[in-house]
């Protein structure tokens, strides 16, 4: 028996080692990144006396362009945000302004949610940024997963550690903790109820959750997604801000 189980746990660590987790890296990105995308979402920041819902509906090209809008709460419709590589403009309605997001600003929260603007500001696919090692198996969220841990290779990153779960089917991140360069655990996003879409798979429901607030964090909520779709460039234009 204890021969038994010794080859069962060797077989199970090859399965590991023949996986290449560049490869495992690369079709993480294929699920979540696409040429275009149009997504109707919510965000909902939990408060400890009461919750906010804001509702937005964002156009993305690839990883770096995204041109978004504030649908509702009614304090809030029409509040604008449009990301061009590594820059930020937000348009607020209510004092009719455009000011761009920068510098330690990009490390403040959004709406006082547990994202940052740094969180909605990634530009490069993960696999340019991080070297992955695998390193090992467990479920997650109901899935069984490879664990990835993922090190920087590029600078000024604002996460240079991350702890990834991957689900093995259809290589979906079920939970990432991120980490500062010194170690220390920062933010953690959990992932569920990943769906089919256009031959991607992709989680509709993510928390994430600043670990250094108190509460439940921030669910984002997708509520609907075109993907590979014609977007005019002039979506992503700075005068589409206060149109």
């Amino acid at each position: 028996m204890k021969k038994i189980f010794t080859i069962a746990f060797l077989l199970i660590g090859c399965t590991v080692m023949a996986q290449d987790p560049v490869e495992m890296l690369q079709k993480i990105d294929e699920n979540m990144y696409s040429s275009t995308k149009i997504t109707k979402s919510k965000m909902i920041v939990y408060g400890k006396r009461k919750n906010k819902e804001i509702v937005m509906e964002a156009y993305s090209r690839g990883t770096k362009d995204t041109f978004s809008e504030y649908l509702s709460p009614a304090r809030e419709k029409g509040t604008k945000m449009l990301k061009l590589d590594d820059k930020l403009w937000i348009y607020s309605p209510s004092s009719d302004r455009t000011i761009q997001i920068s510098g330690h600003m990009l490390r403040q929260s959004v709406n006082g949610s547990d994202m940052s603007y740094e969180d909605m500001m990634q530009e490069k696919k993960m696999v340019d940024m991080y070297t992955p090692t695998i390193k090992g198996e467990e479920q997650m969220n109901g899935e069984d997963c490879y664990i990835l841990q993922l090190d920087a290779k590029v600078d000024d990153i604002s996460y240079p550690k991350v702890k990834m779960w991957v689900e093995k089917k259809n290589y979906v991140p079920m939970r990432q903790d991120l980490f500062a360069k010194s170690g220390q655990l920062l933010k953690t996003i959990n992932m569920e109820d990943v769906r089919p879409v256009n031959g991607r798979f992709y989680p509709f429901k993510m928390n994430y959750k600043d670990v250094l607030k108190d509460g439940k964090g921030t669910d984002f909520i997708v509520i609907e997604m075109q993907d590979n779709v014609p977007i005019s460039d002039n979506v992503f234009n700075k005068a589409n801000l206060k149109k």
